[in-house]
């Protein structure tokens, strides 16, 4: 008996493979449900019958392939996002890394930068800053170019405020940044203390030892054969009893023996 593959299956299977072999990006293990929508509104944009053709043209218009590697990479962030996640570090984690001679933290996936931004005004106003090093990852150089230069739209500084004065911020949130009728400024001491730097959680290696790992809203988008192999890069990146902070709606799904809870509401989990 012969069992047929579902075509659009195959025709998603093939896209991903010349995305992959053309640009070195892996989406294959990525949750197809949310690969299939944004490559769906690909073709509803550009007009095209389906994705075949957008294969097609992925091979033969490098323009196009820089339009889908910019739709699989998932960009949404706010400066002190789920404020519980902030006030939860700060009053159960701050303490324990208080101690050190040097901390070091990695937002992986960190997108434009806004909680990497955070945690740097975090550490400050807990005493830490100048012996905290925050390294900023993210597979898009468009994103992080962004992160870089710590500018925001003004019309989100309103929400930004309120989250931060909900994570327990202890001064003026207008402080740590300049503006002017379009954008704030963060203040340049604070982007010092950020290194931003690209990085596929997909293919690429551990780079450091940390005390704590914040990977918020990434693993959603991860099979679980991926989600495995993340964990166990974040497992051999964090230092014995290092901390490690998903996002609100994830947890650690996978069968492991590696972390245990630690904060289960705000998803905070401790390297065994």
């Amino acid at each position: 008996m012969k069992i047929f593959m579902d075509k659009e299956e195959l025709e998603l299977d093939l896209l991903l493979h010349a995305v992959y072999k053309l640009s070195g990006y892996d989406f294959r293990k990525y949750m197809r449900a949310s690969i299939k929508r944004r490559v769906e509104n690909r073709l509803r944009l550009e007009r095209i019958a389906n994705m075949t053709l957008l294969t097609e043209r992925i091979i033969h218009d490098e323009h196009m392939l820089t339009k889908i590697l910019s739709d699989f990479s998932i960009n949404v962030t706010e400066m002190f996002r789920d404020p519980g996640f902030f006030q939860t570090f700060r009053k159960e984690v701050v303490p324990l890394l208080s101690g050190l001679p040097e901390i070091r933290i990695w937002h992986a996936g960190c997108s434009t930068g806004e909680e990497p931004y955070s945690m740097a005004i975090l550490m400050e106003e807990e005493g830490l800053g100048a012996i905290t090093s925050i390294y900023a990852t993210d597979m898009n150089e468009k994103v992080l170019k962004k992160a870089e230069s710590g500018i925001i739209p003004l019309h989100k500084m309103q929400a930004y405020t309120k989250n931060y004065m909900l994570a327990g911020g202890k001064k003026s949130f207008s402080e740590y940044y300049t503006a002017d009728s379009e954008a704030a400024y963060l203040n340049k001491h604070l982007l010092d203390r950020i290194i931003f730097a690209q990085h596929n959680l997909v293919t690429d290696r551990s780079f450091n030892e940390f005390h704590v790992i914040i990977c918020r809203n990434v693993l959603i988008y991860f099979n679980l054969e991926l989600q495995g192999h993340v964990l166990n890069l974040f497992n051999a990146s964090l230092t014995k009893k290092g901390f490690l902070g998903l996002g609100s709606k994830e947890s650690i799904r996978t069968e492991t023996e590696m972390f245990e809870p630690f904060n289960f509401k705000e998803k905070f989990y401790t390297k065994k």
